[in-house]
């Protein structure tokens, strides 16, 4: 026997290919590394099948690979095929039916007879094709005890929707159909097997533990399985949610807060509406009512523990990207260079340099920098220090006139912007973002895992530098153990711009519920969403949704108990349960 070559036929190195560490057969299961897999053969089917006929196996709980080899049928051999099994038929079905002999008409066989007169008349028509398919059941677990009982498992389900199996004894499969366990059927039953794909989100395989943390989303709608999702053992920890008014947007984000501060996560959250104010009130969080009298944030601040060389020339690159949203629009070029030198004589007009030993020092205000403005920078120093009197001397100077009030940490910190004006929201937003970004950049040494969830994030997303500052928070994460959770019910300014899409591309966890007629193509395009997927999203009830990450994609209906209704719900009564909230007031 001729030697095997390591390379293959197109040149690749044999050894280059991924495969196994190790490999070890034994007669009822394979080994391959830190798993056992056991495979059954199909080996019996039902006269008739429905539409997904292999959803129980798909939907199993546990590690299932269902394997379909597929083996199209020439029409001269599907001819020769069914003629001669409709002629077998006919002729036992006429021996057996001789009242001569006193035997009677098999039912069975006629019906086959019939079956297979039809679906030899379509195969003639061209209306259906003949396929030679096997299918195989391939079983895995981490030890043979749990093996053997996944396996009784699987054929029981397997009975269930009329599957006959047999384990294949010495002969287990690997990569090619080698027993060749073959049965005819036609387009329309073949076509009824998908599709292909679990409704539920696959198993960890043996050796890979399951995630040690996470939280309940809800209850699968396909298989009315449970959810469980950890957005911490993803690539990263960021998330969206993307739905229209009224579908349940704010109470699904409500209740996974709830649920991540019982998995030890800190939460901040950006609360346009007040919608979180009783959730934090009832855990012991904090809130900050940017707005209010007395309420300050000084964008000047530089963070008390922060000693890094270029901690005061961050502040001042900070000022410039909130400038440009109050302003709605970058300052030219001559202003933009009368706004660093302003900003710099005011920070050293307060005793503030670039020595580290300075920054303890009280940080000058907005209006300081304007006063510098008007001082040593000409007409372009004059005009940005005019453009910008309306929040340092004007109707909306409250919010940055004095320094910066105390701004608590904890658990569960909510920043609400209902109480100011609207042409203050976007700069509100970026402000409380970067509160409590520098507590994030800057965290203690054992710091734990962060959420930040801005909610209607279409107001900063609005704003060109407010849009590039969310998506620079969305790329560094990652890195300090936190994640960025960005709500928004305006679709379309998210997906419509490249910073928004910037956003979405650093989420691991996407979750989508109902959309709008209108946005959802736009929809469709940015999450590759099926035709079936885009119409569940139109006619999605309240609490529905789609969870998307990576290849894995679940629908499921949000539960909570009733305590956590009560704090989750927002424009309903918290005592009323009705028809349209049903599922999620159930425990």
């Amino acid at each position: 026997m001729k030697p095997r070559s390591k390379h293959d036929c197109d040149g690749t190195a044999t050894s280059a290919l991924p495969s196994p560490s190790a490999l070890h057969q034994h007669p009822d299961h394979v080994q391959v590394a830190d798993g056992l897999t056991a495979t059954l053969i199909v080996t019996g089917y039902p006269a008739e099948v429905g539409p997904a006929w292999l959803e129980p196996l798909l939907s199993w709980p546990g590690r299932l690979d269902v394997i379909l080899f597929i083996d199209p049928l020439t029409a001269p051999a599907a001819a020769t095929r069914l003629r001669r099994q409709r002629a077998r038929l006919e002729l036992e079905s006429s021996r057996l039916g001789d009242a001569g002999r006193g035997r009677v008409s098999d039912p069975l066989t006629e019906a086959a007879a019939d079956d297979a007169a039809e679906l030899a008349d379509r195969v003639a028509r061209g209306e259906s094709k003949l396929f030679r398919v096997g299918l195989y059941l391939c079983v895995t677990a981490s030890t043979q005890d749990e093996l053997r009982e996944a396996v009784a498992h699987v054929r029981s389900t397997a009975a269930s929707v009329l599957l006959d199996t047999q384990p294949a004894t010495w002969r287990q499969p690997l990569a090619v159909d080698g027993l060749r366990m073959r049965r005819v059927m036609d387009t329309s039953a073949l076509a009824a097997a998908f599709p292909l794909a679990g409704a539920d989100l696959p198993a960890p395989l043996p050796g890979n533990p399951g995630p040690a943390g996470g939280v309940l989303y809800g209850l699968n709608r396909s298989s009315h399985g449970v959810v469980w999702w950890d957005r911490w053992s993803q690539d990263n920890a960021n998330g969206v949610v993307l739905a229209r008014s009224g579908s349940g947007k704010s109470y699904f984000v409500k209740l996974e807060i709830l649920r991540s501060l019982a998995d030890g996560v800190h939460v901040a959250v950006i609360d346009p509406e007040n919608e979180y104010l009783r959730l934090a009130e009832a855990v012991g969080g904090a809130t900050i009512v940017l707005g209010a009298a007395g309420v300050h944030l000084n964008p000047l601040d530089i963070p008390v523990n922060d000693r890094r060389d270029q901690a005061r020339t961050r502040r001042a690159l900070f000022l410039h990207t909130l400038v440009a949203v109050l302003l709605g629009e970058q300052p030219p070029p001559a202003e933009r260079a009368a706004l660093d030198r302003a900003v710099v004589a005011a920070y050293e007009q307060a005793g503030i340099t670039t020595d580290p030993a300075t920054w303890h020092r009280p940080a000058p205000l907005l209006r300081d920098v304007t006063a510098a403005l008007t001082r040593r920078n000409g007409t372009a120093g004059e005009n940005l220090a005019a453009r910008l009197t309306p929040w340092t001397h004007g109707s909306f100077r409250e919010l940055f006139d004095g320094p910066t009030t105390t701004i608590p940490a904890g658990h569960l910190v909510c920043w609400s912007t209902r109480a100011l004006a609207d042409e203050l929201r976007p700069a509100a937003t970026l402000l409380a973002l970067d509160a409590i970004w520098r507590d994030v950049d800057n965290p203690a040494p054992d710091p734990p895992r962060r959420l930040v969830v801005v909610d209607e994030a279409w107001t900063l997303m609005q704003q060109g530098e407010g849009a590039r500052f969310l998506a620079r928070l969305a790329k560094q994460a990652r890195k300090r153990r936190a994640g960025l959770l960005v709500c928004s019910q305006d679709v379309l300014d998210v997906l419509g711009s490249d910073l928004g899409q910037i956003v979405i591309a650093n989420a691991a966890t996407q979750v989508l519920l109902r959309q709008a007629p209108q946005a959802i193509d736009l929809v469709s395009d940015a999450f590759a969403l099926s035709a079936g997927e885009a119409r569940t999203l139109l006619t999605s009830r309240r609490g529905e949704a789609l969870l998307l990450s990576g290849t894995h994609r679940v629908g499921f209906q949000v539960v909570a108990s009733p305590a956590e209704h009560r704090l989750c719900v927002g424009d309903l009564d918290p005592d009323q349960n009705p028809s349209s909230v049903r599922r999620e007031s159930q425990p």
